[in-house]
């Protein structure tokens, strides 16, 4: 059986690892990010000469797009690069993939929504931004809606994988620290990158296209979310709550955050029932996948 070739962009991001994981023998990836390492070849995908080259050399079926500028605060400051990344990065893949017939997959963010609601968000609420990060996807999100023919976009929220993320930096706070202090008036649904990676392969071979979020289920605050890490690691050290305004006091060069960031997967439930697991069974699968890898 010919194995299916799939592109992938920042593969060696979070989610790149873990699709590549999840699908194991079962695709025969050309796996690509912004420098060659780890066994990905470098590609720019904002020079659209490049993209178009690769695509049409390598003749994928399906493009995954995990690239982004996911510093948040770093985007306020760097628009331009947010913007070229973000958005000119995801016209560059709708355009070859669109070109070599190829599907696309690309991943967005809750950021696309202006995050002041009191109930979770359908793919059918209007995506309002507030910070260039959320910004710059929802141009991203446009221009494949634009640009490709057969693509799914998946939003998700609050991830983490192999790689930088939360739940490894309050991991290392905590070993020398005796108390961390986390805002607890943002709230979301804690996301394993495994879990998204099962979201995109199943969908992938499917026609059901368009728009989907895709977060796990249920939702917490930042700072219960820290005591659950702590709790089931093992650490002692104390969480502080504090508003974002006074994290902001403490971090004037943070950016603003959605103050409520959950998601309802409505599309997946609506189109074929699809639920992802709760977010605290992930979170275990994670913690016990960090003992034992």
């Amino acid at each position: 059986m010919t194995k299916k070739r799939i592109l992938i962009t920042g593969c060696n991001g979070q989610l790149g690892r873990a699709l590549r994981a999840e699908y194991g023998d079962a695709a025969d990836f050309i796996c690509t990010d912004v420098a060659a390492a780890d066994g990905c070849r470098a590609l720019d995908i904002t020079d659209i000469d490049a993209v178009l080259a690769a695509v049409r050399a390598e003749h994928p079926g399906v493009l995954i797009n995990c690239a982004a500028h996911t510093n948040v605060d770093a985007c306020e400051q760097q628009w331009d690069a947010a913007y070229r990344i973000n958005a000119i990065g995801a016209r560059n893949l709708a355009i070859a993939a669109t070109e070599t017939g190829a599907k696309l997959i690309h991943i967005s963010t809750d950021y696309v929504f202006r995050g002041d609601g009191k109930r979770p968000y359908t793919e059918f609420d209007t995506p309002d931004p507030v910070s260039a990060y959320g910004k710059t996807k929802l141009a991203g999100e446009q221009f494949v809606r634009d640009f490709a023919r057969n693509y799914f976009i998946f939003r998700t929220a609050w991830l983490y994988g192999d790689g930088k993320n939360f739940v490894r930096t309050m991991l290392r706070l905590a070993k020398t620290h005796d108390t961390v202090s986390v805002v607890n008036d943002q709230q979301g649904s804690p996301t394993s990158a495994a879990e998204l990676a099962r979201v995109i392969r199943h969908y992938e071979p499917t026609e059901n296209y368009g728009i989907f979020h895709a977060t796990c289920e249920g939702d917490t605050n930042w700072a219960e979310f820290t005591e659950v890490i702590f709790k089931k690691t093992g650490m002692h050290t104390k969480v502080i709550p504090v508003t974002s305004e006074q994290y902001a006091v403490m971090n004037p060069a943070s950016a603003r955050r959605p103050a409520y960031s959950i998601l309802d997967n409505y599309m997946m439930r609506l189109t074929d029932g699809y639920r992802m697991a709760d977010w605290e069974r992930a979170f275990d699968e994670y913690i016990l996948c960090e003992k034992s890898c």
